[in-house]
């Protein structure tokens, strides 16, 4: 799908122009800043720790604030985004996290924190449902594959930015500027988003050819699923129970991988920046990898069901030997099995999430990706309660990493008995008013 969307954009562009590709810059720097903004803590985290007095179990309350808060914004922040539009409801999460991110220079405590996060977590969960709406805004259907997989390289570059950056800001001006330089990020990118952003119907600097371009696929049909109607489906399931038991793994690694490091071997504030850099280099290799793998299968002559879940065996193994982790005394070894299950995991979420619409016809794969991410961010709760909890009793990152190298092959067995085809679910059309 990448190699016919990547020839159809530069067979097109020339012609029709290439507007288009400058908007998804923006959304490609929003998702950087996005997780640079909800990495600044995990970069820090134990130096604060220290500094600030918080024990393990609060620490993981304070994690928790944030993805309990993730989960209702995106349950919520569909709806805003539908009822005032792209420009002003990507305005309004970038505002709200913006303002967040700023706001934990200011705390000082635990609940201070908490409540920071919490704040920086409902404005963060309107990034992707805005940046996904703006694509289909701007995009004909053969290249918003593209579109998306080019905004959402941001989350690893952000990723990447963030270990890079917050030391040197911390270092030199305190840890209060790190958290005050990011949020002024953000508030540059909403004033740029302002001043530029139309639909493109309303942007006086898109061609008509552009215009056309954009406007070439037949209208879509648009027809409301309840939620209850999708849960009704094995398929719908099948997506939440991967989401449910996978995601909290990728929320372990954002928020204790720092914690992680700078205990088991000693780095300071000035030397944990190249491993994690390292770590979330390999973790874009594997996003990319993921979904040619899938992809490379097909070509090959595999079905739709055997490819997805072949993909998803190889990603799945590749995070296995992470139980091996806490038993390594080498900082670098431990950085490569670390990176590999990232980058298993990264590879792993591009074919999870492409599981909806292998399913599900388009106008249910906006629901049902909300249905999952919301289990995501509730399965990632619980695991930061758990991790909290584990180490202020044990201090040992053993019994994390079993559930963490084992999750992968569980959600798959899940997946392979609530659908053992991909069979497409049978959705009953919402009744003429």
């Amino acid at each position: 799908m990448n190699d016919t969307a990547t020839h159809a954009a530069s067979a097109s562009a020339p012609h029709v122009g290439r507007y288009r590709w400058r908007v998804c810059a923006m959304l490609l720097a929003a998702t950087t800043i996005n997780y640079v903004d909800r990495q600044v803590l995990g970069v820090l985290a134990p130096f604060l720790q220290t500094e600030i007095g918080w024990n393990e179990i609060e620490y993981g309350y304070i994690v928790t604030s944030f993805q309990a808060a993730y989960a209702i914004g995106l349950l919520c922040t569909g709806a805003i985004i539908d009822r005032f539009g792209t420009r002003i409801g990507y305005a309004i999460a970038i505002s709200v996290w913006s303002i967040a991110a700023m706001a934990h220079s200011l705390a000082g405590s635990v609940v201070g924190f908490a409540a920071a996060r919490f704040a920086l977590g409902l404005g963060e969960a309107g990034n992707f449902p805005a940046a996904i709406k703006t694509v289909a805004e701007w995009f004909p259907r053969r290249e918003r594959a593209l579109a998306v997989g080019v905004f959402n390289a941001g989350s690893n570059v952000g990723a990447v930015l963030a270990p890079l950056l917050v030391p040197i800001i911390a270092a030199t001006w305190g840890w209060q500027a790190a958290f005050l330089f990011t949020g002024v990020l953000s508030a540059a990118w909403l004033a740029g988003w302002l001043l530029t952003y139309r639909t493109p119907d309303q942007q006086p600097k898109l061609t008509q050819a552009e215009l056309d371009y954009i406007r070439s696929d037949p209208p879509e049909p648009t027809v409301k699923v309840p939620w209850l109607q999708l849960l009704r489906h094995r398929q719908a399931w099948a997506f939440v129970a991967a989401k449910f038991i996978t995601d909290p793994v990728w929320w372990l690694f954002l928020f204790w991988l720092g914690k992680f490091l700078a205990s088991e071997y000693k780095l300071s504030l000035s030397t944990i920046g190249l491993p994690m850099i390292v770590v979330y280099l390999m973790a874009d290799v594997g996003s990319i990898a993921g979904g040619w793998l899938a992809g490379r299968f097909m070509r090959l002559g595999w079905d739709v069901n055997r490819a997805r879940k072949g993909a998803m065996l190889a990603c799945a193994l590749c995070v296995a030997p992470i139980v091996l982790v806490t038993q390594v005394d080498n900082l670098w070894v431990a950085v490569t099995l670390i990176g590999l299950a990232m980058a298993g995991h990264q590879g792993w979420s591009a074919n999870v999430f492409t599981l909806p619409s292998d399913m599900f016809p388009r106008h249910a794969v906006a629901s049902v990706v909300g249905i999952g991410g919301f289990a995501g961010a509730v399965g990632g709760m619980l695991m930061s309660m758990f991790t909290g909890a584990q180490l202020e009793s044990t201090g040992s990152y053993a019994r994390i990493f079993v559930i963490a190298g084992s999750a992968y092959l569980l959600a798959l067995v899940i997946v392979h008995l609530l659908v053992p085809k991909l069979q497409p679910a049978a959705l009953e059309r919402a009744p003429a008013a």
